[in-house]
């Protein structure tokens, strides 16, 4: 890993104490943190007032209004907002065209499983019933997000609800029993650890059963699942899990695009402006849209 990146890991180390009281200001540090590697690109956040739970517009220049990426942020289910992940939801608008649709979930431990999932599929929902197209909904989350963007589809599937054109999920946590034993691993390298992922399930399952396909998705009928995109960091704590729910996918027949990006950790899509070329993943995203919305021919 470069020198860069090292350092970078060692800031976010650093930079949380999950032991602080208060949860309001660790919240806040989060929200402030991930910020702080903005691009600072052109965007527009628009409160929508309407929707079933607290959510927000983020468009660029060129966004298209029938287009929508319906985003759930990161934040291991009791972190993470709009506010934190804008400079990320920018971006995805930038380079897909698309309007972006924020999701603020409810948050564990005040609010434990599933009123998350609850929040995302409602708010899909409310998507469809304000007369976008299933097939102009593109669903994409990143970490705890993609956790809620595949479960928020066995969900939908479960009502045979129409599904939306495709997902795309940012080193999502895709089993939350946690099975490996990832200080072992000899390759990983992540400002995440076990500890910190035993913590995140029991603030927010909260004695439920991980084996739940809506808390651990990897567990649920992935059977007609739209295409999927996955990407993961070739350092990353949870890309055994995410490989895994790749071969799952795969024996179902679903398209399923897996890029794992040399010497990257978890979540670096966040941290543009410290790393070298980091917008290229989100760009790769705008490009698979593209191909499975049929605006650039099929490689």
């Amino acid at each position: 890993m470069n020198k860069n990146t090292d350092d970078l890991l060692k800031i976010i180390k650093n930079q949380f104490n999950l032991e602080e009281d208060d949860l309001g200001v660790l919240r806040r540090e989060f929200d402030e943190f991930y910020l702080s590697f903005s691009s600072n690109g052109p965007l527009k956040l628009v409160e929508e007032k309407e929707s079933p739970a607290p959510s927000y517009w983020i468009v660029t220049p060129k966004s298209s209004h029938d287009k929508i990426i319906l985003f759930f942020h990161g934040g291991g289910f009791n972190m993470g907002s709009t506010h934190g992940h804008q400079d990320l939801c920018q971006r995805l608008s930038k380079h897909t065209g698309y309007s972006v649709f924020s999701v603020d979930y409810r948050l564990a431990p005040e609010n434990p499983f599933p009123a998350a999932v609850e929040d995302c599929i409602r708010s899909y929902l409310w998507l469809l019933d304000e007369g976008f197209k299933a097939h102009d909904i593109v669903i994409s989350g990143i970490s705890a997000g993609g956790n809620l963007a595949l479960s928020t589809i066995i969900a939908l599937k479960k009502i045979e609800e129409e599904l939306p054109l495709c997902l795309v999920c940012m080193s999502p946590a895709v089993d939350l029993t946690f099975p490996v034993v990832y200080n072992h691993l000899k390759d990983v390298k992540d400002w995440i650890n076990h500890e910190r992922l035993e913590k995140v399930k029991e603030l927010y399952l909260q004695e439920q059963s991980p084996f739940n396909p809506l808390a651990s998705p990897i567990y649920g009928d992935l059977d007609g699942f739209p295409p999927l995109m996955l990407q993961a960091g070739s350092r990353e704590l949870l890309l055994c899990d995410i490989n895994r729910f790749k071969g799952l996918a795969v024996q179902k027949d679903v398209k399923v695009n897996l890029e794992v990006w040399q010497d990257m950790f978890h979540c670096w899509q966040i941290f543009y402006s410290h790393l070298p070329g980091a917008d290229e993943p989100v760009r790769s995203i705008g490009e698979f849209i593209k191909e499975i919305s049929g605006e650039v021919p099929q490689k």
